[in-house]
C-alpha cells in the first residue's frame, strides 16, 4: 500500500485514538475500513507523525489471517505500551451473528505492527454484545477494560434500552478476564443524553437489532487529573447528535460510584474521543467529526484538565 503525507483533514476515519511511543513521536490508529458498518472487513490502518498535523500512511498495523474468528465490523482499536510490547484492544463481530460483538486484545514488538492476536477470541462476555474497550491501571496495578454494552442486541434478541458502560478485571498478561463485570453506569444517568431515533425511512446499520429509540454508550476512555481526580469521558447521543461527557468517580477508583456532569464537553454531531497528553505538556481532544459516513474526519481540540473538569480552549 503507498504511503502518503496526508494532513488529517485528508484521512478519513472514526473512533481515533494517538499513542506517542517516544517524546515526538505520534502514531494514529482508528476504524478505517471503508466499510465501517458492514460486509468483509481489512483490518486497521495507522499514521505517524512528529508534529500532529502531517501524517504518513495508511500503514497495515492489522490484517486477520484465515481463520480470524471475527470478518466484519473492525472498530476503535486504541493501543497500549506494556513491559516493552504493544498491545491493541479492538472491536470485532462476526457477519454471521455467531459470535456477539466483543472485544479482543491484539500485540505487536512495534507501535505500528504488525499486530497479531493474543487473547483467545474476546474478553468480554461471550453472552451479550460489547464494544469499545480501553484499558485503566489502577493504584495497585490491577488492569480494567472499561467497555460499553452500548444498546445492541443480538439476532435473535432485541437490545437494550438504556445502554452499560462496565469495568472488567484483567490478568496479568492480558489474555483473559479475570473475574465478572461490574456495571459502572448506564446512559440514563447523564442528564444530557437523548433518544437515538433515525428518521423515517431511515434503517439501522443491519444486524444490530437496536431496541426502539435506544439511549446509548460509546468510547470510554479514562484519564486521572494532576489533582488526583479520576474522569471519564465517553459518548451518546445528545441535543445536536453525536456527542461526548464526562463522569468522575466520586471516591477516585474504577468502581465508583460515579457522577456525570450537567453539560457535555462536545455537543454537536462528534465523539468517540479520547485525551491526548503530549510530552510538550499540550493536552488533546481527539475525535471523530462529523459523525456523518462517509464524511469522518480526526479533530484534534487542545484543552485543560484541572480538578475535575475538562475545558476546551
Amino acid at each position: 500500500m503507498p504511503v502518503e503525507q496526508l494532513r488529517l483533514e485528508e484521512i478519513r476515519m472514526r473512533d481515533p485514538f494517538i499513542l506517542e511511543p517516544l517524546p515526538g513521536e505520534f502514531v494514529l490508529f482508528g476504524t478505517t475500513d471503508e466499510n465501517v458498518w458492514g460486509g468483509p472487513a481489512t483490518g486497521f490502518d495507522c499514521y505517524t507523525s512528529d508534529d500532529l498535523e502531517h501524517w504518513d500512511g495508511p500503514i497495515a498495523a492489522f490484517r486477520p489471517r484465515q481463520g480470524f474468528w471475527a470478518d466484519s465490523q473492525y472498530w476503535a482499536p486504541e493501543v497500549h505500551s506494556l513491559d516493552g510490547r504493544f498491545f491493541m484492544l479492538a472491536t470485532f463481530a462476526t457477519s454471521t451473528g455467531a459470535r456477539p460483538r466483543g472485544v479482543a486484545i491484539l500485540v505487536a514488538d512495534h507501535p505500528t505492527g504488525p499486530y497479531e492476536p493474543w487473547s483467545d477470541g474476546p474478553v468480554t462476555p461471550v453472552s451479550e454484545p460489547s464494544l469499545d474497550g480501553t484499558l485503566f491501571v489502577d493504584d495497585d496495578s490491577d488492569q480494567w477494560l472499561v467497555y460499553s454494552r452500548g444498546a445492541e442486541g443480538t439476532p435473535d434478541k432485541p437490545g437494550i434500552p438504556d445502554g452499560e458502560m462496565y469495568a472488567l478485571r484483567l490478568s496479568q498478561d492480558l489474555k483473559t478476564a479475570a473475574g465478572e463485570p461490574v456495571l459502572l453506569f448506564a446512559a440514563s444517568s447523564a442528564a444530557w443524553t437523548r433518544p437515538l431515533r433515525f428518521p423515517d425511512g431511515v434503517e439501522p446499520p443491519e444486524g444490530l437489532n437496536l431496541a426502539k429509540d435506544p439511549l446509548f454508550t460509546d468510547g470510554p476512555f479514562l484519564i486521572r487529573s494532576p489533582e488526583g481526580s479520576l474522569l471519564m469521558l465517553w459518548s451518546s447521543h445528545g441535543d445536536a447528535g453525536y456527542a461526548m461527557g464526562i463522569a468522575e468517580s466520586e471516591n477516585g477508583t474504577i468502581m465508583g460510584p460515579w457522577l456525570q456532569h450537567d453539560q457535555p464537553l462536545w455537543s454537536s454531531n462528534g465523539g468517540h474521543g479520547m485525551i491526548l497528553r503530549t510530552s510538550s505538556g499540550h493536552d488533546y481532544l481527539v475525535f471523530h467529526w462529523p459523525n456523518n459516513t462517509p464524511d469522518e474526519r480526526v479533530k484534534l481540540t487542545e484543552v485543560e484538565i484541572k480538578g475535575a473538569r475538562v475545558r476546551i480552549l
